[in-house]
């Protein structure tokens, strides 16, 4: 005999179905789309859901700190919370939020905890932590977002006017961090070390612009627009420089666990390839720039100027950007990623702050989801390098931010550069040439006295020209660029009344020039 089913059953029945079929809707991949079309969401699909609703337990989440850099991928996110409106959401299918993670240690702890997938680093700096790091997790650095173009910058108080004159003062600047990545390039440029000024350790840039408007220390490294802030309140201060002109130092990259990448391969090259899109749109529109500065006005709690200002002080990287920073196609001249993290091993080992062996480039530097895109287009080609005017007397006359000398050993009464020579300009000065890739170069001859004085102003003119024909012919430096002077043996530095003496006056000054 058949039993009945009970009308308390069937309604049972009824709902189990109806549960099923929202289930699936939601979480098999494709039926979401079909039942709600896009820009349309289910009743547990809120746009202003948080990270902890049931429906939003795929998101990637991203530490960043205060910084216009990432602005590309927030904008492409509308906003720094996971939500549906996203591009990344409508566009891939998948969440992401960012979190601003502005202490240091705190944002190494989030990463290595998994409270975020994605860690902000710059390559120049990571090269401090990268060794700490690889046994346990092999952290992979994925994609670049952007270049520092004017964030970092060193405040001087009245007096100090170029690189030489830091030398014993006290200088306020954060290590390991890229703040002191910049200091070290800035003192490379000028002929001195760490060792030649008053170090002031601080645990970040904020605290270092404190001490300076404080008046307890004589120079600082600073974020913008902190550096604004300081010149306003330190009567006579002023920025003696920034990576405005330091345009290839400083380079902001994200960084992965080798797992985590392994198991989300698709979504990251999804998740980067919707970034590049934002950045391109900011680049080119500047409406798109202020709805940027915008989603960080509200994601960053600061005021909009300070968050449109910073999204113009640095380069947001594009593909192509990023296909030069991975050197990919094999024929780039420019920096690397690569040339940055290979320079920065040595120098901050130099300064004792690496002593262990640290993960090459090629186990760090994973360029695999670049690879995997291809996008084209006028938006997405890499940065144009700057267009030099050609040099005036104003020009010629400018002040010097740094030099730094060069023992360049001709033969006697010639101005031709054999491969050695070659290999020293290589060596001493073509790092910081293309490092410092918006900055005019000052190339300066100069001689002993041994000779007549027009005949030695005549030939320390054909070679530091030869030297800039170097640069030009074999670096592919704009010529507008250089500035040439032969000073024959009107700028001794040492006496000339000694053969030691002699030998250190036959040199070749390298200066970076204000504007």
């Amino acid at each position: 005999m058949k039993s009945k089913l009970t009308p308390f059953s069937k309604l049972l029945i009824v709902a189990v179905v109806i549960a099923s079929i929202v289930a699936a809707v939601n979480y098999i991949p494709g039926l979401k789309e079909i039942f709600y079309p896009t820009g349309q969401t289910s009743t547990n699909d809120d746009a202003d859901e948080d990270e902890d609703s049931p429906s939003n337990g795929d998101v990637i989440k991203i530490g960043v700190v205060t910084w216009g850099g990432y602005a590309g991928g927030q904008y492409f996110n509308e906003g720094f919370k996971a939500n549906s409106k996203s591009r990344f959401y409508k566009d891939y299918g998948f969440k992401v939020e960012f979190k601003v993670l502005d202490d240091f240690n705190a944002s190494r702890s989030a990463w290595k905890a998994d409270e975020v997938h994605l860690l902000w680093a710059t390559i120049d700096a990571f090269t401090t932590e990268a060794g700490g790091m690889w046994n346990e997790f092999e952290p992979q650095a994925i994609f670049q977002a952007d270049w520092s173009r004017g964030g970092d910058a060193v405040v001087v108080r009245r007096g100090i006017n170029k690189v030489s004159d830091l030398k014993g003062k006290k200088v306020a600047f954060a290590e390991m961090t890229p703040s002191h990545t910049f200091l070290l390039w800035l003192l490379d440029a000028g002929n001195m070390k760490q060792g030649d000024i008053e170090a002031v350790k601080v645990a970040s840039a904020i605290d270092a612009a404190d001490l300076f408007k404080k008046g307890q220390v004589d120079a600082a490294v600073v974020w913008s627009p902190d550096d604004a802030d300081c010149v306003a309140k330190v009567k006579g201060s002023k920025i003696l420089q920034n990576t405005k002109q330091a345009s290839n130092i400083i380079a902001d990259v994200f960084v992965v666990k080798k797992e985590y990448l392994e198991k989300n391969r698709r979504k990251l090259e999804q998740l980067v390839e919707g970034w590049f899109k934002g950045s391109a749109e900011i680049n080119t529109d500047d409406g798109a720039k202020q709805k940027a500065a915008k989603i960080l006005e509200e994601g960053l709690g600061m005021p909009y100027d300070f968050c449109y200002d910073a999204i113009n002080n640095v380069r947001l990287c594009t593909y192509g950007d990023n296909v030069n920073f991975y050197n990919l196609k094999g024929n780039y001249s420019g920096v690397t990623g690569e040339d940055i993290y290979n320079k920065m091993e040595t120098k901050y080992r130099k300064t004792g702050y690496i002593t262990d062996k640290i993960p090459s480039w090629r186990l760090i530097g994973n360029s695999s989801l670049i690879a995997s895109l291809n996008m084209s287009g006028a938006e997405q080609a890499s940065e144009d390098g700057v267009t030099f005017s050609e040099v005036t007397e104003d020009i010629k006359t400018a002040e010097a931010i740094s030099t730094k000398s060069v023992s360049i050993t001709f033969s006697t009464g010639s101005s031709s550069l054999d491969d050695n020579m070659k290999y020293i300009i290589d060596n001493e000065f073509l790092d910081i040439a293309k490092s410092f890739a918006n900055a005019r170069i000052r190339i300066e001859g100069n001689t002993d006295n041994t000779g007549s004085r027009a005949t030695n102003r005549a030939l320390s003119l054909k070679r530091a020209q030869a030297v800039v024909n170097y640069l030009i012919n074999e670096h592919n430096f704009s010529k507008n660029r250089f500035i040439v002077i032969g000073n024959g043996p009107d700028k001794p530095v040492a006496n000339n009344n000694t053969a030691e003496g002699k030998a250190k006056n036959r040199r070749t000054d390298f200066e970076l020039v204000g504007k």
